[in-house]
């Protein structure tokens, strides 16, 4: 498929050296950024109600930036003041780089994973097993917990926010060749806000274990995702874009190499065909002449029989006058 129109369903990236505006460059192609959900925090009424007391733990699991904002978001409205002797326990080193937003970086315990994988997080938690460990998380998270438990780390998870759909309005354009989803609640997000979503004739591309699962059950068919050729969704796109570029370059060659003999076909089809409408229009004056003919005959034998039967009244005539004449 032709794609010149992409929507990537996460914020606009804030750096200029984005590999998606790269593509834009180097492809032609339109990116939009519009997320397809959106975060909402929970308030500080409604994170008592999970009657976690947060001055319990002594240590955080981070697996994303929104946590750590929400994290700190509801320890105001709380009116706890984060202790320095707090250790931080990132998923990756982006992660842990983060926390600079709240806290003196090279005064605190922050640990991290050099791979940014959770299964890599686990040994260094193990070294600190006497912590208590809160995990803030979304209401609908993805399978990193799972590692967790698996690993029979004790921890607490704490819901301090909720992904809701970012709904589309109704005059919004919607003129899209290629979608991009990275979470489950994005494809719920797309297909509750277009339930006519299977017409919809867009490629597809997804990442994530989770996120492609709910693509499958939704009935989605996922046409770009990421693979070890490809780890990146950017790369992922840029490979289909370049093998649609090549089918279109074939293409082209293909129609301009059949041209000339396409023209050839037509001029040596176009003389039988001129030669058929000459022979029909012979045909038809033939035939008109021959009804020409025959109605002259008719006229000319019309004639002779009308003079015929003059010729016959006029001896009638003259032979009943001689009659009478031989009576007187």
């Amino acid at each position: 498929m032709n794609v010149k129109k992409i929507l990537v369903s996460q914020p606009k990236p804030t750096s200029e050296k984005s590999p998606y505006f790269d593509l834009e460059k180097k492809y032609g192609v339109e990116i939009v950024f519009r997320p397809f959900i959106k975060v909402e925090g929970l308030t500080s009424k409604e994170f008592r109600q999970s009657k976690i007391n947060v001055p319990d733990y002594t240590a955080i699991i981070l697996t994303a930036r929104t946590a750590i904002d929400h994290f700190f978001r509801l320890c105001k409205e709380l009116r706890y003041n984060v202790p320095d002797t707090l250790k931080y326990f990132c998923v990756s080193e982006t992660i842990a780089h983060y926390l600079q937003k709240y806290v003196v970086y090279r005064k605190r315990k922050i640990f991290y994973s050099e791979t940014g994988l959770m299964e890599d997080l686990i040994p260094i938690i193990a070294k600190h097993h006497k912590e208590t460990y809160l995990m803030p998380v979304s209401d609908v998270h993805n399978d990193k917990a799972v590692v967790l438990d698996n690993n029979k780390v004790k921890y607490v998870k704490a819901v301090m926010y909720r992904t809701v759909s970012n709904d589309f309005t109704p005059g919004e354009k919607f003129d899209y060749d290629m979608l991009v989803f990275f979470t489950p609640a994005g494809i719920k997000s797309y297909t509750t806000n277009f339930p006519d979503y299977m017409d919809r004739n867009v490629v597809i591309a997804a990442m994530g274990q989770t996120t492609l699962e709910a693509a499958a059950k939704a009935g989605l068919k996922v046409d770009v995702t990421i693979t070890t050729e490809t780890p990146s969704m950017a790369s992922a796109i840029e490979q289909y874009l370049k093998k649609a570029k090549n089918h279109d370059d074939k293409s082209s060659a293909k129609a301009a190499k059949a041209a000339p003999a396409t023209k050839k076909t037509a001029t040596a089809t176009a003389k039988p065909e001129v030669d058929e409408a000459a022979a029909a229009k012979r045909s038809a004056a033939a035939k008109k002449a021959a009804a020409t003919r025959k109605a002259k005959a008719e006229a000319e034998k019309a004639a002779a029989a009308k003079r015929s039967a003059a010729a016959k009244k006029a001896a009638a005539t003259r032979k009943a006058k001689a009659e009478a004449a031989k009576t007187k």
